[in-house]
């Protein structure tokens, strides 16, 4: 800046703490199949002229809007004798027509249908069908035409789908495989966003399972619920209830944890292929993170397309209530004694009783599974996550854990590359303090702050470019265990002849 100037500055110092808006929690990452649903339109173009039989009807090989911009022309090479070529270059396909020795064109449509589809960069585009009965008109030359009319399909295979409008996209889903069933439950208790991978079914569970896992093509394309990584670019919004209903054996199980790390977000699975409470029991001591909450039984609905009360995922339902509680409650709120919608019965016999441990919702829960129960209406019972740490047994600590680290780290990108002066440190802090204060007003914490280390951030460290800023809190634990304390006592009738005399 030039230090003489004969006239009025004006200097903008933009200090001062920033607001910190909590991440949003309410969103659902699904991944399902569904073998009928909608699956786009193919982009055509016919390419005809006076001639009888002289149309060619171009379709894409591939549906979706992309093949929109895919251009068919025929050019007059002008020379005689000239042979009949394809050549193709991006999405163009240019048909250099054949001629006779007087320069005449010869070409028919059928001639061309044939070398279109011999092409192997053309038939990657398009296929060729004639348009008239035989294809035996002479073509003429013909400018670039564009293919039209080409539709993405609403949930492409291992591409991730942001969902606003759940009911919409029931009807896309066609009435096979887990999509329709799993947003059916999903918008009985809530209208979130959603996150949707579809991936295909397999020949068998196996490769099902290989599907749903997914991996990343050479491309660098990540398919399967690897996908659930990308949609933070693509959307803007991170999925942060994860689960995969009616798929989620051991090995899909495990590796969705691993995603749910990486995103910070929760992971409902169930005791796949469990009968018995004690195979449940069982199947909980495979994992050890406290990003899972592990649910058995199932419930019971009626299924509109079945016709029929069938099984309906436990996990399907969680991700719904679950995205309707951080909403209307907020995240530090368990799943547990919420009533639930939809749900007609429970495929196992749960035994409970409120004021007995010895039923086998107490066994289920005392070994961290989370189980279901009716009582004034059907409701998950159980707060316990998998994990080895106690500090984050309970579903709302862990979840607390992942809203404040995102929160506070994502609202600071302004402050990174700032020039580090005290005031921007005294800055990030109070803005740090402030929300922790916002969080306890509302309930979402018991308490909450953030300081400045000076043994930390010693000289050194400071002129490296680093800064430490410490921060606490303490979560809200779910009332668990209510226990009354009865006594019987006569200490009442001393009084009792008095108030007989009064």
């Amino acid at each position: 800046m030039a230090d003489y100037h004969h006239g009025v500055r004006v200097i903008e110092i933009n200090e001062g703490t920033r607001p910190i808006r909590t991440v949003a929690t309410a969103v659902i990452g699904l991944v399902a199949t569904a073998p009928n649903a909608d699956d786009g339109t193919a982009a055509q173009a016919t390419i005809s002229f006076a001639a009888a039989d002289s149309g060619v009807i171009y379709t894409a090989t591939t549906n979706g809007a992309e093949a929109n911009a895919i251009r068919v022309r025929y050019i007059d090479p002008a020379t005689a004798s000239a042979a009949l070529a394809v050549t193709v270059t991006d999405n163009d396909i240019t048909v250099s027509l054949a001629t006779d020795i007087d320069s005449a064109i010869t070409s028919t449509a059928a001639e061309i249908v044939t070398a279109v589809n011999a092409s192997t960069e053309a038939a990657a585009l398009v296929a060729a069908a004639e348009e008239g009965a035989t294809g035996a008109g002479i073509v003429n030359a013909q400018p670039f035409v564009s293919l039209a009319g080409g539709v993405d399909p609403r949930f492409p295979l291992n591409t991730p789908v942001l969902v606003t409008d759940i009911y919409s996209a029931i009807g896309d889903a066609g009435t096979s495989g887990t999509l329709a069933r799993s947003l059916r439950a999903i918008v009985a208790e809530t209208r979130a966003l959603c996150v949707i991978v579809r991936v295909a079914e397999g020949m068998d569970d196996a490769e099902t399972t290989a599907n749903v896992i997914g991996g990343v093509e050479a491309s660098g394309k990540k398919t399967g619920m690897q996908a659930l990584l990308a949609a933070e670019q693509r959307f803007g919004v991170k999925p942060r209830i994860l689960g995969v209903p009616e798929l989620d054996n051991e090995s899909v199980a495990s590796e969705l944890i691993g995603i749910a790390q990486k995103l910070r977000a929760f992971v409902y699975v169930s005791a796949h292929g469990c009968n018995t409470k004690e195979e449940a029991v069982m199947y909980r001591e495979n994992f050890g993170a406290r990003e899972t909450t592990v649910i058995w039984p199932n419930w019971q609905s009626f299924d509109v397309d079945a016709e029929a009360t069938r099984p309906l995922s436990a996990v399907a339902k969680a991700l719904g209530l679950r995205a309707r509680l951080d909403n209307e409650f907020g995240w530090h709120k368990t799943l547990s004694n919420r009533p639930v919608n939809g749900v007609t019965g429970i495929t196992k016999e749960v035994f409970w009783d409120l004021q007995d441990p010895a039923t086998d919702a107490g066994y289920l829960n005392a070994a961290d599974v989370t189980t279901l129960i009716n009582k004034s209406g059907f409701r998950y019972w159980g707060s316990r996550t998998c994990s080895a740490d106690p500090l984050f047994a309970f579903e709302n600590y862990t979840r607390s854990a992942q809203v404040i680290a995102d929160t506070i780290a994502e609202a600071h990108l302004w402050a990174v590359d700032m020039p580090m002066h005290p005031s921007l440190v005294r800055d990030i802090i109070e803005g740090i303090n402030a929300k922790f204060r916002e969080w306890i007003r509302q309930g979402y914490l018991l308490g909450g702050s953030a300081w400045f280390d000076p043994e930390l951030n010693s000289e050194e460290v400071l002129k490296s470019g680093k800064l430490y800023i410490d921060y606490d809190y303490t979560p809200v634990p779910p009332l668990e265990n209510l226990m009354f304390q009865q006594r019987i006592t006569d200490r009442y009738l001393a009084e009792f002849a008095q108030s007989v005399a009064a």
